[in-house]
């Protein structure tokens, strides 16, 4: 009995097999484009614990709660509302202090959890146990500090920077945040996490290289297969990505990154190892591990699929000589000239 569901398995495996579309070589061919988008979360909720998995309706729930959010979102505005209030609401986790920006029209992170075998996650990392990336080691969160400065400071519509030392945040085009200034992407891209919208992605395979490129921003990862990693003073903001097959599956490993990444908080010391598998139905089963002594106590690991889609991927418009940089700074210096606070170093 057991022999017989061992031949049963192996032949509904070598079924599965034969029905992925394959290159002339016989590798699974990974070309295509794809939605990377997930109602499920990078890091577990803590109500599921060490539960890796979740039940449909649970599942459910995640999608109604979503939509809920952007149905409310979505509703028509009066036309006979009064202006914004001068100088915004007081609300300084929105931007420019809640006097509005993105509407939900542009936001799409997906339009449902994800599944795998049958099973909902309850999170996109596996491992730790709790499915939530290790604690951060402080040289990370003073990086972080320190290169999203722009990002973090109290926006209160008032040069408040100036009672603090040291280099404020908007002093010239060099301390905004990278992805303010459109070097690198608002979302990871080594490893591919999925981002508040634009998660679509584009691979191009041949036998020599795989390209994998990204709408958010204009990130072209390049994967040089069956070669050796460059020197380690030879540093990008996505790394350097060699790959080969092991069997059906593409093992990706990108080292020599700069000490500052698409992934927040990230060191010099990042090393990432992806794997895609190509389902017969067409999707993708992307698996990552980092690893980052420099970043996180520990390692840490991921798993989610990336569904196939006959949508093209668009050119982000986002680039180095943004326009609104000039306007950022020189609404800094107005600021400054207004500031009636005290100055550090009692200037």
């Amino acid at each position: 009995m057991k022999a017989i569901t061992l031949l049963l398995a192996l032949f509904t495996m070598a079924a599965a097999q034969a029905d992925i579309k394959r290159t002339a070589s016989g590798k699974p061919d990974l070309s295509g484009v794809y939605d990377t988008g997930t109602l499920t979360p990078l890091n577990r909720p803590e109500e599921f614990g060490d539960n890796q998995y979740m039940t449909r309706e649970e599942a459910d729930k995640i999608t109604a709660r979503t939509k809920a959010v952007f149905d409310f979102a979505n509703r028509e505005s009066d036309p006979d509302r009064g202006a914004p209030q001068k100088g915004g609401d007081g609300n300084n986790t929105a931007g420019a202090g809640g006097v509005g920006g993105y509407n939900a029209f542009w936001i799409d992170p997906g339009s449902d959890t994800f599944e795998i075998n049958g099973k909902f996650r309850t999170s996109i990392i596996y491992e730790p146990k709790n499915g939530r990336q290790p604690a951060r080691t402080p040289q990370s969160m003073a990086r972080m500090a320190s290169a999203y400065k722009s990002f973090g400071h109290d926006n209160d519509g008032t040069a408040s920077w100036l009672a603090f030392d040291g280099p404020g945040p908007f002093d010239g085009p060099e301390s905004l945040a990278p992805s303010e200034r459109c070097l690198i992407s608002f979302g990871s891209t080594v490893p591919v996490i999925p981002s508040l919208y634009n998660n679509y992605k584009r691979i191009l395979q041949t036998e020599d290289y795989v390209l994998i490129y990204h709408e958010m921003v204009h990130d072209a990862r390049i994967v040089r297969m069956n070669q050796e990693h460059g020197p380690s003073d030879h540093r990008t903001w996505m790394g350097d990505s060699i790959g080969y097959w092991e069997g059906d599956t593409l093992i990706v490993k990108t080292k020599n990154f700069k000490n500052i990444s698409g992934l927040a908080g990230a060191s010099d010391q990042l090393e990432v190892t992806e794997r895609f598998s190509r389902h017969p139905d067409g999707y993708l089963i992307y698996n990552f591990t980092v690893n980052d002594p420099g970043a996180w106590t520990a390692p840490w690991s991921g798993e989610y699929t990336w569904a196939p889609s006959d949508d093209k991927v668009y050119e982000y418009a986002c680039h180095e000589g943004n326009y609104a940089m000039g306007n950022i700074l020189r609404g800094a210096r107005l600021l400054e000239s207004e500031w009636d606070g005290p100055v550090a170093g009692g200037q």
